[in-house]
């Protein structure tokens, strides 16, 4: 607010510095001209000046009284020649007062002003016997054009003006709008993060929920089986705040880049659990090149998911995990493969968890998802281009 206060007040202080030295030029120009003497019955004396400094004066309020400035030199300039002082021509007096009307908006009163000054002045003039070719074939053009050129160049000043307010107006919605999409940036980089927090979370939980009750189990009857379960939980919930670290960090500083990706370089961090928890895990990552950094983490995310929902509910012991990558896209398949019934997969699929929440990571990016029974299992499978949707 501070900065817009000073640029109004730098404003106003020029607009009034240009009134000021265009009042200044109007009266210098008047009062050379009536010192010139020409035609007239009486000398020039004060009163004489006096006009053409209040003549000047007028453009002090030509900003907020543009046609009553225009009506007051009007009939200042018939008051002058009916007083009989020295011909100071009709553009010279009335020019600045056009320039302003129409510099405001203001151009058929303009027009209409300097149409009136001309027909009065050709008239009076003709009835006191000047000579016709004189009076309308050599100065008539001459005082037209000037007037026209004043016109002309206020309408120009007053188009300016619109031009460069459209611009401000239109920059300012460009950065309000440029703002929005910022903002819906950091909002969707928001929810991103949240969403891993949450598989992460999720899956963290999972583990550490099955290895307590082996742990709990073998207490007693088996130590080595406890204190392995109970490593596993140490060291996956070590995992778990780590990344809970990372996020926080991500949350408070929301300008740093580049975020911390997960990668497929670290599925066997995921595999690791499954295999902790009793199944036999086959992963085959058939990746050729670099992966865009949304996808990968996405397919990370999806085989964690799907990895987790088998250790929660399968009955089954063999879990196939396979990555492929051709030019176009990145397939995933996640098998439960060694059921002797169909695994229970109802729970994981709700709206925001589970399968739901794999599927909408796969189409975010233009691919799709599906989850379908097996005889003996349940399988998940994802496709995703790695060129982002158009």
């Amino acid at each position: 607010m501070t900065g817009q206060s000073s640029e109004r007040t730098v404003r106003r202080a020029r607009s009034w510095v240009t009134d000021v030295l265009l009042g200044a030029g109007v009266a210098t120009t008047v009062s050379a001209v009536i010192t010139a003497n020409q035609g007239g019955r009486h000398a020039p004396d004060q009163i004489a000046y006096l006009w053409a400094v209040g003549l000047g004066a007028l453009m002090l309020a030509r900003r907020r009284y543009p046609v009553v400035v225009l009506a007051v030199t009007v009939l200042g300039l018939f008051a002058y020649y009916a007083a009989g002082y020295p011909a100071v021509g009709l553009a010279v007096p009335v020019a600045a007062a056009l320039f302003s009307a129409a510099e405001y908006g203001r151009i058929r009163v303009s027009v209409a002003a300097a149409a009136l000054v001309i027909v009065v002045s050709v008239f009076f003039r003709l009835a006191e016997g000047q000579d016709f070719s004189f009076v309308v074939g050599y100065e008539l053009a001459g005082h037209v054009t000037l007037m026209g050129a004043a016109i002309a160049l206020g309408d120009s000043m007053r188009s300016r003006r619109i031009a460069q307010a459209d611009a401000r107006r239109i920059a300012d919605l460009n950065a309000a709008r440029y703002r929005q999409e910022a903002d819906a940036r950091v909002q969707h980089e928001r929810m991103a993060i949240a969403r891993d927090l949450h598989d992460s979370l999720g899956h963290t939980t999972s583990v550490i929920a099955l290895h307590a009750d082996v742990a709990q189990e073998a207490l007693g009857r088996d130590d080595d089986a406890a204190r392995s379960a109970l490593e596993l939980i140490r060291s996956t919930a070590s995992r778990s705040m780590d990344d809970l670290r990372r996020t926080v960090t991500l949350l408070r500083s929301p300008g740093d880049r580049p975020r911390t990706v997960v990668s497929l370089a670290n599925l066997d961090a995921v595999t690791q659990a499954a295999t902790a928890a009793g199944f036999d895990v086959e992963l085959e990552v058939r990746v050729d090149a670099p992966l865009p950094t949304p996808v990968e983490a996405a397919a990370f995310r999806i085989v964690q998911e799907a990895v987790t929902n088998v250790v929660r509910h399968s009955a089954g012991s063999l879990v196939q995990v396979r990555v492929h990558q051709d030019e176009r896209r990145l397939s995933l398949s996640i098998i439960d493969a060694g059921a002797d019934e169909p695994a229970d997969q109802v729970a994981a699929d709700r709206p925001g968890h589970g399968l739901a929440g794999m599927r909408e990571r796969a189409e975010s990016l233009g691919g799709t998802l599906t989850a379908e029974r097996l005889p003996t299992g349940f399988v998940v499978r994802a496709m995703l281009p790695l060129v982002g949707p158009a």
